[in-house]
């Protein structure tokens, strides 16, 4: 005999409430944080830009549509679109972690909080130009900021306790539910209107991780997060009309998250939102490589120097250990063909040799003819890994975060390379003094990718002076990065 099901409508799941009171009504005051997000900003449109370069990126963007402009419409950075707020932000979604060169948020559940500028901008920047159209005031530079913090701070506390990957579910799930919290706050939807906007991102269909792993892995991984910060912006708008949401999403026994996804286990928490994320976030400045391999490739680099001090090659190695942490090894350790650049730069055999032969790991080095070297799939053969415990602890350390990797060769005449050992990657907040100069150094290359000296100047004018950043119309400086 079947147990009698209440039909009481619940009070909304406390995820859920924590999650929109924080974006409502959390008053940011850390200037760190909001220094880092200009740093963050920068880099991730600069990534977009170079993504341009890649038309199996520029394929997907554009309108639904062909030659559909949205008057007062979102424009993409870089391309003459101007489109509606839902297709603008996976066009930038998908520009911005096309390479794999943005932020990265490493944890229980690993991702890339900068994923969410997708929606947040083009948000941003179509309340700014249809607020300007009717006389009113736009949304400034310091709107996008803060909301850009306030999504990292969501998606990575999420993160930070509760393994998404473990059940089989990519993380761009968090990029939804940040996203559609943030949006749907600018939107100026009620408590209640956003409470339902999250909780349909909660019970809305979730991606799979199928295409990172082997043996599919595939360029889904690059539109993924795309995807899931347009959806965002398309629930936050279904509920801006009064549809209704659903309060215990996560909590219904059989039909809510915990059960259906999370194998029964309510979701745990570290700390409270605030603006932890970004004061701590990984920005990828060297390698366009996936975050677990940034030492890695790090101390590849310095080998590849040693390896010419020495007068020896690649051809004479016997076999080079990789002494890493968990997450790498279930992530990025893998053998056996790699069929594209996704395979590619998900496999820290290829990101180590590549460095180790040619003495650089650039997003080229990714594509066919680069590979098609037989010198990278000889020494990809002789690399293993091996789990150092401690290197594991000190990665799920919060006041530590490291993503230790220390690379030894060992040569066929039996001579070996002193180990090179790298803890903290350049992007890491311990080395920010060294990393924000490549930053902008980064962003410089990236802007020289796209327009005119004159043009390139002006975005710099207006994105390296945190003040000046900050007081400007979002559109107006979304202005500047069009083509």
């Amino acid at each position: 005999m079947s147990a009698h099901i209440s039909n009481v409508r619940p009070q909304p799941d406390q995820v859920l409430t924590d999650i929109v009171d924080y974006a409502l009504g959390y008053q940011i005051d850390s200037s760190l944080a909001y220094d880092t997000a200009r740093n963050c900003l920068i880099d991730t449109l600069g990534c977009g830009l170079e993504a341009l370069d890649y038309p199996a990126c520029t394929k997907l963007l554009g309108p639904v549509v062909p030659g559909t402009v949205v008057p007062h419409g979102a424009k993409v950075p870089g391309t003459q679109f101007q489109l509606d707020p839902v297709q603008a932000a996976f066009n930038i979604g998908a520009m911005i972690r096309w390479l794999d060169f943005n932020d990265t948020w490493l944890a229980a559940e690993w991702g890339h909080p900068s994923d969410n500028l997708g929606g947040i901008l083009a948000v941003a920047d179509w309340l700014s130009r249809n607020a300007v159209a009717a006389g009113k005031k736009p949304l400034t530079m310091r709107d996008v900021l803060t909301g850009m913090i306030k999504a990292h701070e969501i998606q990575g506390c999420l993160a930070l306790e509760n393994s998404f990957n473990k059940v089989g579910l990519d993380h761009v799930v968090l990029v939804k539910v940040a996203s559609t919290a943030v949006v749907a706050r600018m939107l100026g939807l009620s408590r209640d209107e956003i409470i339902n906007a999250v909780s349909l991102a909660w019970v809305d269909g979730q991606s799979l991780r199928t295409y990172r792993h082997a043996p599919n892995t595939g360029s889904r991984k690059s539109w993924a997060a795309g995807d899931a910060t347009s959806r965002a912006v398309r629930l936050a708008l279904i509920a801006k009309t009064g549809e209704m949401g659903y309060p215990s999403v996560l909590s219904a026994k059989g039909w809510g998250f915990y059960d259906v996804l999370f194998k029964g286990q309510e979701f745990k928490f570290q700390r409270p939102y605030g603006s932890y994320v970004m004061e701590n976030v990984l920005f990828k400045i060297s390698f366009p490589a996936e975050f677990h391999s940034q030492t890695a490739v790090e101390a590849a680099m310095a080998l590849h120097t040693r390896l010419k001090e020495t007068g020896k090659t690649v051809e004479d190695i016997e076999k080079l250990t990789i002494r890493t942490h968990e997450a790498c090894i279930r992530i990025i350790d893998k053998k056996g063909p790699l069929d594209n650049p996704a395979d590619r730069d998900h496999c820290i055999q290829y990101m180590v040799a590549v460095p180790l032969i040619f003495g650089r790991l650039t997003a080229a080095d990714y594509e066919d003819a680069v590979a098609a070297d037989k010198r990278i799939d000889t020494l990809r053969d002789k690399i293993v890994c091996v789990e150092d415990a401690a290197f594991t602890a000190d990665y799920h350390d919060p006041e530590k975060r490291s993503i230790a990797n220390a690379l030894t060769v060992q040569f066929k005449d039996g001579s070996r390379v002193e180990e090179v050992v790298v803890e903290y990657p350049i992007g890491h907040k311990r080395r920010r003094k060294d990393g924000i100069p490549l930053l902008e150094a980064k962003f410089r290359t990236n802007l020289a990718r796209r327009f005119p000296k004159k043009q390139q100047d002006a975005i710099l004018a207006a994105s390296l002076d945190q003040r000046a950043l900050e007081a400007m119309p979002v559109n107006e400086y979304v202005d500047l990065y069009v083509i």
